[in-house]
Formats: C-alpha cells, sequence, structure tokens
C-alpha cells in the first residue's frame, strides 16, 4: 500500500514512510492510492469478530509494511483494544466490547465511543498511535518531539497515550481559556517529564495554524524531528474507520440493511473515517455531518462554498471540541470529490491557505456530492440543552454537548427503515457545567478523576510561530 499527498507534488510512500509526520512535504494529506475494497463474503465474515481482529482484518489492509506485519501489527493492536484500557462503559455495557451500541428505540443508537482513559473517542485512534509510535521508534533507534493542536479532547487523548512512551516528548498547543474545566484540567495535571502544555492566547484555528506552519518549514522539521498526532496523522484517520464497521455489524443482521451515521464535527477527521469506510465498501446510506454555531461544513454541504473564517468569527460554544472553523481533514474529502485531481485541489487549498474561500460548484464538483451520502445540519446552545434534557428524560441516557448536537441533526435527518448511529464523543462528566444547567444536576463521573486538586503545569503564549518554536528548541 502506497500514500499519495492530496496535492500531488510529494512522492508515494509507504506507511511506515508517513507514520510519524504530519502534513506531506508539499503541503497536502496522505491517502492511499486507492481504497482497499471488501467483497460481501468479506464482510459476512467480519460480522461478529471481536474488535481487536475486525480491527486486524481492516488496518492490515492499510498497514502492510510493519516487518513481520502479521504478527508484530496484531500485536500491537491487542495490545491497544483491551477491556481494562476501555474501561468506562456505561452500565449494563461490556468494556470487552470496545465500542458497544446503546439503543435508545428502533433504528436509532448512539455508538459509545468514550471509554477510554480520557473519556473522549479520540482515544480510540490515539491510543493505537502511541503504541504504533513507540514500536517504529524502537525498531529505528530513534526519537521524535510531537507537535499538537487540541480544541479539548485530541490534546488529552494524545498525551495519556504518549506520557512515559520511550523516545516521545509531546509539545500540545490549546486555545488558552476555551476548552471546558476538566478538559483544561486533564492536559495541564500531568507531571510527566516528556509532556509539554502550551495555551496559546487564541482560538484551535490559530493553534492549528501554528502546527502546519511548523510543519511546512521543513528544515525545523527534520532538525528538530518534528512529528504530528493530530488528524492530519493518516494513522488516526485509519484507526477511526473500524468502529463504523463495528456499529454497522451491532445493528444489522445482514449485509443488504444500510445503515446511516450521525457526526458531531469539526475538523472533518471523525466523519472522513466514515467516508473512507464507505469508500471500501461498507454499506453506508448517509454520512450526517453535526456542528455547533462554528457551521462552516454545514453551508458547504447546503451550498457548495467552503468558507472558512478567522478566529474572530468562531465562537466559543458549549461544544468546544466542535469550534472549529478551518477543517483540516476536508481537504480528503474534497480531493476524492474532485475525482483525485491534485492540481485542482492546489488550486483550490491555494485561496484556503490564504486566507479566501471557494466554491465547488464551479465545474460542477458539488452536484457529486450527494454520490457520497453526505448531509448536513447545525445546532447551537439552546438546541444542545434541549436535547440533552429529552434525551435524559425520554430514554434515560445523559450524553455531552457534542453527542448532544450529532443526535440534533440526526432526528432531523432520520430515514423510515434506516438505522441511524450517533457518534458519541465523549462522557457527560466533561462537560459539568453544561449538564447542570440541561439537567439541575452534575452527571455521573464513575471515575476516580480529581483533577482540580492535582498542580498544573503549562506556559501561556501568544499565537507567534517564531515564539513556539524557540520553546520547542529550548525543550527538546
Amino acid at each position: 500500500m502506497r500514500y499519495i499527498s492530496t496535492r500531488g507534488q510529494s512522492p508515494a510512500q509507504s506507511f511506515t514512510e508517513i507514520l510519524l509526520g504530519g502534513l506531506a512535504p508539499d503541503g497536502g494529506l496522505y491517502l492511499p492510492e486507492q481504497y482497499p475494497q471488501f467483497s460481501q463474503d468479506e464482510l459476512n465474515a467480519m460480522r461478529g469478530m471481536h474488535y481487536r481482529d475486525l480491527a486486524f482484518t481492516i488496518l492490515s489492509r492499510l498497514i502492510d509494511d510493519i516487518p513481520a506485519a502479521a504478527a508484530d501489527l496484531r500485536a500491537i493492536i491487542d495490545k491497544t483494544y483491551r477491556a481494562d484500557v476501555y474501561a468506562y462503559a456505561r452500565a449494563g455495557q461490556n468494556a470487552e466490547d470496545i465500542t458497544p451500541t446503546l439503543k435508545l428505540e428502533d433504528d436509532l443508537y448512539l455508538l459509545s465511543l468514550s471509554n477510554g482513559p480520557t473519556l473522549a473517542f479520540k482515544d480510540m485512534a490515539m491510543q493505537l498511535l502511541g503504541n504504533l509510535f513507540e514500536y517504529m521508534l524502537a525498531q529505528k533507534g530513534e526519537t521524535i518531539n510531537i507537535l499538537g493542536a487540541t480544541s479539548g479532547d485530541t490534546g488529552s487523548a494524545a498525551e495519556y497515550a504518549m506520557r512515559g512512551k520511550q523516545g516521545v516528548k509531546v509539545f500540545m498547543l490549546s486555545p488558552y481559556q476555551k476548552m471546558s474545566r476538566f478538559q483544561t484540567a486533564q492536559i495541564v495535571s500531568l507531571q510527566d517529564d516528556n509532556i509539554y502544555n502550551i495555551a496559546v492566547k487564541g482560538v484551535f484555528d490559530d493553534c492549528q495554524d501554528i502546527v502546519k506552519a511548523v510543519s511546512n518549514d521543513h528544515a525545523f522539521k527534520a532538525k528538530n524531528k518534528i512529528g504530528a498526532v493530530n488528524s492530519i496523522n493518516w494513522a488516526r484517520v485509519a484507526a477511526q474507520v473500524v468502529y463504523y464497521f463495528k456499529g454497522y455489524f451491532a445493528v444489522t443482521a445482514d449485509n443488504a440493511q444500510r445503515v446511516s451515521f450521525a457526526v458531531p464535527s469539526g475538523n472533518f477527521g471523525n466523519v472522513c473515517a466514515g467516508h473512507i469506510a464507505r469508500m471500501m465498501g461498507l454499506p453506508i446510506a448517509k454520512l450526517v455531518v453535526a456542528t455547533n454555531e462554528n457551521d462552516v461544513l454545514d453551508e458547504f454541504f447546503k451550498t457548495g462554498v467552503y468558507r472558512p473564517r478567522g478566529s474572530a468569527n468562531t465562537y466559543h460554544t458549549s461544544s468546544p471540541s466542535m469550534d472549529i472553523s478551518k477543517a483540516s481533514n476536508f481537504e480528503r474529502f474534497v480531493f476524492d470529490l474532485v475525482g483525485r485531481y491534485a492540481a485542482k485541489v492546489r488550486e483550490l487549498w491555494g485561496k484556503v491557505d490564504a486566507g479566501g474561500s471557494v466554491d465547488l460548484n464551479e465545474g460542477g464538483w458539488f452536484a457529486k456530492v450527494a454520490d457520497y451520502g453526505f448531509v448536513s445540519g447545525s445546532s447551537n446552545h439552546a438546541n444542545g440543552m434541549q436535547t440533552i434534557r429529552v434525551t435524559h428524560e425520554r430514554y434515560g441516557v445523559t450524553i455531552d454537548t457534542h453527542t448532544a448536537d450529532g443526535l440534533k441533526v440526526a432526528l432531523e435527518q432520520r430515514r423510515a427503515g434506516i438505522p441511524m448511529l450517533v457518534l458519541e464523543t465523549a462522557l457527560p462528566a466533561k462537560f459539568e457545567d453544561a449538564i447542570v444547567e440541561a439537567l439541575g444536576q452534575k452527571p455521573n463521573a464513575r471515575t476516580a478523576w480529581r483533577l482540580g486538586s492535582l498542580p498544573q503545569r503549562f506556559e501561556v503564549m501568544e499565537a507567534d510561530v517564531a515564539a513556539i518554536k524557540q520553546f520547542i528548541v529550548e525543550h527538546v
């Protein structure tokens, strides 16, 4: 399996060659030269598999160059997807399932993705990435300095996956005072010597822009051995493909049934994994992109115009992990949408990178979106509070603010006879203030977290690329 850049000006490389990096040298994102295909017979054989077996079956099609691949990759996957790692299943759910489904009513389900160590779906991919990094660094006798950006959950998932890992240091950028108290405490309370938290005076898009700027400085990146764990890293997206298959098999009896997935969306990585699962042969009817007040993606899927917004026009909401107005992974979908025509992507993203917008109606590209099953909708704070209340009253289930945004849009997009799975984003314990507002009571944390009483370790810095670079140089 070879991987190519969406911008077409970087050489094709193997999985292990792109694993430790982020952006391709030409500024694009990596995708397989062609998507592996699963036949109906293969899908039948996968039905009923345990998560570890399913992950190996899917990922071994995408990762074929790890030495002694069958044994080594299998060992990494088995180490990652264990019940003791994903131990926070809801009452009545089996943590051994890793991603259990929760039926709300006929043809309406939650896909539970937040049972990992940081109580957010990001653990599903990040735990695998941490083990892959440690394996590859040991094989090569190398070290790596990870630079990432988080709007809430990526940072803690990355740090809990990388803490104590040999040969790894993590530099995580987050928007200062724009995450929930739980999210903030989860990362700044870590005392591990290989973890550095930088609170940036700005919004998530400022943090993400800094990461991209550093990644595009090839000399600095090489000299300081900079790697990436954001969803621009292909391994993150690949790992997320697995739970779409798992969710599909959990709610269908055979492969004649199609299923829709509703995905709370910010950086487009989670729903991009669903797009890839569909391209690999999973019978997906609709991929429902759900946004909050930062509705750039909803605007695109309704109008064909992709119009990223600046920091001043990116809202701070009660679903902060979705407070993103420049969706990095969207470029991966557009690459497929325009027929994998890299020159077209370069033209479009030249405008995006310069702060402009692009109209995919030109050339007729937007008309092809329907062929990929995408629909969208938006939510807001009032919608989210109402959805949390109704879900608690009707089903006896408490959901977080992001999942509420997804469920609100899912209900608008349901179609009779087609199961709808809403991808859970995080456990409600991470957003206590919002749950208290919606329900008048605190969520049941079901954890031993005592984050507020732990010492904090972080730096507050301006959104300045040069200053961030200097900080990295001083600490590598």
